[in-house]
């Protein structure tokens, strides 16, 4: 009998595993971990929105099979969330399709787009579904710096793309981007997806675009999307997330936009893998998205206050962070005295000395290395907490 199967023999060592056992046995053992380590949203959904999924659970019908691409209602609000914030127009019957969560929705088109053999261009550091979704497709990945030095330069890494793209035999399939990033925060302009669309569109390579911190952002700089660039429906479809907007990360729901032949290939491929989100559910998101958006506002308002508490208080305990424009996460570059130490050290040199948990840098790609992913998900008090416990560790 085989014991051993070639798409897990194909994913890396699992690095977050080896943080998480040591953060369980801590807990066991009784100590408090502050826990930066996960992007697990801790807040709570809007009261209006669990008043919906409860009024819908309760109406006949509602436990039967739901629709694979989403409901028609849901699919329409999402619609018109893109054309009041990104003034684009989508057809919702064919442009949009309502994932299970944007991870789970990544990781089914790269089901659908994917042959074993084909080449994907992925960010490195990345959010780990980004290149190993399409690992386990069976495709090959090519990997892009995308920080030097912790600085994102849009010039160097469109001028690395193109580079890429050509070296390339055969021409990739796809590339991935996702700004605001997973791990590193990094935002780009819209001048940065005019040029991504003109080189896709040059090399006929599909771009996929996460977006799933769309409305986690700070200091009056919303995030741009892709589509607002002319033609960019015609090779890039982009992924949203009710995760983070609405604090909804266990309800699971997602959108996939843009680009109808890929948008077709996802709802055909979905229709043998799921039936969707439970209905309630989707109804609720649905409320979500069409009613009153004064919890977005809170939502980023409390992330935004977290993020002050940080640096602030992580810079008086000798730790220079630099000031995230969205996500819920910080990058942080290795304080010098653990810099040679590597992150995966610091981060359970950290746990074991300070009671604080954070993502080692490397657990996202060898370019990750040098820094730590802190996650804005605890309060400001423990936040300063954490810095009080790292100033010791520091001294």
């Amino acid at each position: 009998m085989r014991d051993e199967f070639d798409r897990i023999k194909r994913l890396p060592p699992y690095i977050f595993a080896e943080v998480n056992e040591l953060k369980a046995k801590l807990r066991a053992e009784g100590k408090d971990i502050i826990d930066f380590g996960m992007g697990n949203p801790d807040m709570p959904t809007p009261r209006h929105i669990k008043d919906k999924l409860k009024e819908t659970v309760e109406k006949p019908g509602t436990g039967r099979y739901s629709t694979s691409k989403g409901i028609p209602g849901l699919r329409k609000a999402q619609a018109a969330y893109y054309q009041r914030r990104f003034n684009v127009k989508l057809d919702p019957e064919n442009e949009i399709v309502v994932t299970l969560g944007s991870k789970e929705g990544l990781a089914n088109l790269a089901q659908a787009i994917t042959s074993p053999g084909d080449i994907i261009l992925s960010p490195n550091p990345s959010y780990p579904i980004h290149p190993y979704g399409f690992i386990i497709a069976g495709a090959s990945l090519r990997h892009l710096p995308a920080m030097d030095e912790g600085i994102f330069n849009e010039a160097l890494y469109l001028e690395r793309l193109e580079k890429s793209i050509k070296e390339s035999v055969p021409t990739p399939v796809a590339l991935i981007v996702s700004f605001p990033s997973n791990p590193t925060a990094q935002i780009v302009s819209l001048e940065f997806y005019k040029d991504l669309v003109k080189i896709a569109l040059k090399y006929d390579v599909y771009i996929l675009s996460d977006l799933a911190y769309a409305e986690i952002y700070y200091d009056g700089f919303p995030p741009p999307s892709i589509l607002e660039i002319p033609r960019a429906k015609e090779v890039a479809v982009e992924f949203t997330s009710m995760s983070k907007t609405y604090a909804m990360a266990g309800w699971r729901i997602g959108f996939a936009v843009g680009n109808q032949k890929l948008i077709s290939a996802l709802i055909r491929i979905k229709s043998y893998l799921d039936y969707g989100a439970f209905t309630p559910v989707q109804v609720a998101a649905a409320a979500a998205l069409n009613g009153p958006q004064d919890c977005v506002l809170d939502i980023r308002n409390t992330y935004q206050k977290r993020r002050d508490v940080l640096i602030k208080s992580m810079f008086r305990a000798g730790w220079d962070i630099p000031a995230p424009q969205a996500s819920m996460f910080a990058w942080a570059p290795l304080p010098d005295k653990f810099k040679k130490r590597g992150s995966l050290e610091f981060a359970k040199e950290l746990m074991l000395k300070a009671n604080v948990a954070v993502a080692p840098g490397v657990a996202f790609g060898e370019y990750g290395e040098g820094f730590v992913r802190v996650g804005l998900v605890e309060n400001e008090q423990r936040i300063k907490q954490a810095a009080k416990n790292i100033k010791k560790l520091l001294l």
